[in-house]
């Protein structure tokens, strides 16, 4: 009932709606491997990722408005540009930490902040996007505890959903909203436990 309601709050990923100053963000969720079983700790090592095993979510930021998040397979430049690019209006100020350097685009001006270095510069930062994380993760490891990565995704469009419509709204409007957006959406049992063909999720994080 949970997953059906957080499929509810789901948003879709379309063009256009971000503009003006938009930081752009990504970051790993899930737990450290010196703590995984030893079965999912030798899948990750013969992946062989720098990420540790870790699942990444791409998020993106209007200042003082809106963020727009998914669950991305890595943050490439292949990955990220496709997903700026649909949902970020062209000549808007995008601002990032240092990786973003790897796959900036021509059609937005795009301001860079190396965490090595500092967290602040100007108006130049991400403190926005990392108070979402910060938010997303303390809901994860202090209520949830123990998420499925084939379900990480539902989670992040939960935060997404209450980050969205937080205040001024108030309770009763955000209910009804959210009661809504039910119609015509469905999830099935089968769905959700990964029966349709999906493959079969890894342990929890």
């Amino acid at each position: 009932m949970l997953h059906r309601i957080r499929l509810a709050m789901q948003d879709e990923l379309t063009g256009g709606s971000l503009g003006g100053e938009v930081e752009v963000d990504e970051t790993f969720i899930g737990g450290k491997a010196r703590n995984m079983h030893k079965s999912r700790k030798a899948r990750v090592q013969k992946e062989g990722r720098n990420t540790g095993g870790k699942a990444i979510v791409l998020g993106m930021l209007e200042r003082g408005k809106t963020v727009r998040t998914t669950v991305t397979p890595d943050r490439t430049k292949k990955t990220i540009q496709p997903i700026v690019g649909a949902n970020v209006e062209p000549g808007s100020q995008i601002f990032s930490d240092e990786h973003g350097q790897s796959w900036k685009m021509n059609q937005y001006t795009h301001d860079v902040i190396n965490h090595l270095e500092a967290y602040v510069d100007g108006n130049v930062h991400t403190n926005g996007m990392e108070n979402f994380w910060s938010l997303l993760k303390r809901g994860i490891n202090g209520t949830y505890v123990s998420v499925e990565p084939f379900h990480l995704f539902r989670y992040v469009d939960e935060q997404a959903f209450r980050f969205n419509n937080r205040l001024p709204m108030n309770d009763a409007d955000r209910f009804s909203y959210l009661v809504r957006k039910v119609v015509g959406k469905r999830l099935t049992y089968a769905e959700l436990t990964g029966k349709t063909g999906t493959p079969t999720p890894d342990e929890p994080f």
